[in-house]
């Protein structure tokens, strides 16, 4: 009898008259075959490739291409943003990080990047096929000076920031001092982070500080990058100002979210340095939209305002500087709109670029290059068939995943709107159940 909780591995598939988009360069080869074994993909082709014994999936002449990734998404959203998250059950917290898994996944996103507030449980529960979600790339709590961006006391709030970080999903932690921020970010470590996240800048919906302000002392953060590389991880950092921006790169930071306000000289550091950038142009676009409704504070339009000017020039300056640009929504409150930064984006960038952000970058930013983001022999089987050629249409990859009816994650069929009856390996009546549930 087998033991309840041993994961039954894939099963062997063979996809049949495929076009497949090459992220590369591109470049679609048409009426391909694919054969997945071991959640890998093990030879590419023409006709019924392997023994025969695989199970066939008719593609008809669907475009296939690399399952999506996310590099900078908050699992729980408003529940780690809030001042007080204990005014939440953890089990609330666990159901609602569940279902903007599940959706995402749905979406096309096999891999994510957390950028504050999940622990490794969500992670591991995914993994072990407990739940269905994306990959995930966790970072923990946030580590946030007093005062900074990952400080959610008011100004009229007296009291000492919390440390009891690990009995909530807080966004952050606050730390001051090289000890204090040396002891925070091996701590995370401790708890499973696979990258370190610092806020070295205000915010839009920040308490105190500016979008220019410059928070953690240079050998704050030297201390940090120290200590991750040593862990063998990086630091991704919250910033906006170019000023900033160069400090960080500076210091060693790899990876730069939002960077909306960057100039020409910043983002050449970017490049040279071989660092990333990850814009998160999709969230700025609901704030304006939604945030009265959301709750988002009058004092917070003016930055709102700002970055929203800026964001489309600074996608430009990176993309013209040769920056490696990532693909991130950062939604904390809309987090349905994921997947309209694509069109938002290709208001700048041409849809090659923006797949590219999405696959092979996002592959690099979570150090998962050649295995994900990529059909090739020999990568996980993530992969995503689209209705339509996404590099001519890229509003197929937008909405809820409607023009993407098969995903396929470590070679497991986690979605399937095509024809047939395809062992999902979650059984149509679990997952089923969890849509009805949480959909």
């Amino acid at each position: 009898m087998q033991p309840k909780n041993e994961v039954l591995p894939p099963k062997d598939l063979l996809l049949t008259n495929a076009d497949i988009l090459h992220v590369e360069d591109g470049s679609i080869s048409k009426s391909r075959s694919l054969r997945l074994s071991g959640g890998r993909i093990v030879e590419i082709g023409t006709g019924h490739l392997g023994d025969g014994k695989a199970e066939v999936i008719d593609l008809k002449g669907r475009v296939v291409m690399p399952g999506l990734i996310d590099a900078h998404v908050h699992i729980l959203g408003e529940l780690a943003h809030v001042a007080d998250p204990n005014s939440k059950m953890r089990t609330f917290q666990a159901i609602l990080g569940a279902k903007r898994l599940l959706r995402m996944l749905r979406r096309g996103f096999t891999t994510v990047r957390d950028a504050g507030g999940a622990d490794a449980g969500y992670r591991s529960a995914v993994a072990e096929r407990a739940m269905p979600g994306p990959r995930i790339f966790i970072s923990g709590h946030a580590l946030s000076p007093t005062g900074g961006h990952g400080d959610k006391r008011s100004h009229t709030d007296l009291s000492d920031p919390c440390g009891c970080v690990h009995l909530h999903a807080s966004f952050g932690r606050v730390c001051d001092g090289v000890p204090n921020v040396l002891t925070a970010a091996r701590d995370e470590i401790r708890l499973g982070a696979d990258q370190i996240k610092i806020v070295a800048s205000g915010g839009v919906g920040s308490t105190g500080g500016t979008l220019h302000t410059m928070q953690f002392s240079d050998d704050e953060i030297r201390a940090v990058v120290d200590e991750a590389a040593r862990s063998g991880t990086y630091v991704m950092a919250h910033v906006y100002s170019s000023e900033g921006v160069k400090r960080l790169v500076r210091l060693g930071v790899r990876s730069i979210e939002h960077g909306n306000l960057i100039e020409d000289d910043a983002a050449r550091m970017i490049a040279e340095a071989g660092a990333f950038l990850v814009p998160n142009l999709v969230a700025y676009d609901s704030i304006s939209k939604y945030g009265r409704a959301q709750g988002y504070p009058e004092s917070a339009r003016s930055r709102l305002e700002e970055v929203l000017a800026a964001g489309a020039r600074s996608l430009d300056i990176a993309r013209r500087a040769g920056v490696k640009i990532g693909f991130g929504s950062d939604l904390v409150k809309d987090p349905e709109s994921q997947s309209n930064e694509f069109t938002i984006r290709a208001e700048i960038m041409k849809p090659i670029e923006i797949i590219q952000s999405a696959t092979l970058i996002g592959a690099e930013i979570v150090r998962m290059e050649g295995q994900i983001g990529t059909i090739s022999v020999g990568a996980i089987a993530d992969l995503i068939a689209v209705d339509g050629n996404p590099l001519e249409k890229i509003d197929l990859l937008t909405g809820q995943g409607a023009s993407i009816p098969l995903i396929i994650k470590d070679g497991y069929v986690e979605k399937t709107a095509l024809e047939g009856d395809f062992d999902r390996q979650w059984s149509e009546k679990t997952f089923g159940t969890v849509e009805k549930v949480y959909c």
